[in-house]
């Protein structure tokens, strides 16, 4: 049975979220803290199959390159923000006062479409707003969606960044999410988990 754990990381309190069924896992948005994560998956005792990134902005990717090395995991991150991981100025590290962070290339596109890792099965979609790779997983049959800084318990995801558009992000939520059904659980790159139906109906944004 597919489980997912969440762990608040980094500065910024990432969630990054662990996926594991079947002795494998996947992790998501390894935002820092590379301790803490190394000391779960020791104490679940999975085998890291991948890292998946929803977009590549520094505060969700401060642990990938020791993920990547500890664990041969290859890295996954549409192919909008490839550069990102190598430039702070691109992923945003430069500009917020907290050193430089960056990480090597990724291995692999993340391709909107359905995909499979190991006995995982869950869909890509492609959310840009927040940043022009943004990416929401969707893993129907469980009835929850990874996504990202692009909708939040009662907000959105800030679209001042370099790269970020309101109108796209608003297009985004509303054609990739809001289509979902919903008592679709939404887990979001910050703050507690919602669903779509409480965003439609209590989220100012969305009105």
């Amino acid at each position: 049975m597919l489980k997912i754990s969440r762990l608040p990381l980094g500065p910024l309190g990432t969630n990054a979220y662990i996926l594991s069924e079947q002795g494998k896992a996947i992790i998501v948005d390894p935002g820092g803290d590379f301790k803490k994560l190394k000391q779960w998956i020791e104490e679940k005792e999975v085998e890291v199959l991948a890292v998946l990134l929803t977009h590549a902005h520094f505060d969700h990717i401060g642990a990938v390159e020791e993920v990547r090395k500890a664990y041969n995991s290859p890295v996954y991150l549409h192919k909008a923000e490839h550069e990102w991981l190598t430039d702070s100025s691109l992923n945003g590290s430069a500009f917020f006062q907290m050193g430089e962070i960056t990480a090597g290339p990724a291995d692999y596109d993340l391709q909107p479409g359905p995909m499979e890792l190991g006995p995982f099965t869950f869909e890509v979609r492609h959310t840009p707003g927040h940043s022009p790779g943004s990416v929401s997983l969707v893993f129907r049959n469980q009835r929850f969606t990874i996504g990202g800084d692009t909708l939040f318990q009662g907000g959105i995801g800030r679209t001042d960044l370099p790269g970020g558009s309101h109108k796209q992000l608003i297009d985004s939520i509303n054609s990739q999410l809001l289509s979902l059904r919903n008592d679709m659980r939404i887990y979001p790159g910050h703050g507690s988990p919602t669903t779509i139906e409480a965003e439609k109906e209590n989220n100012p944004f969305l009105r």
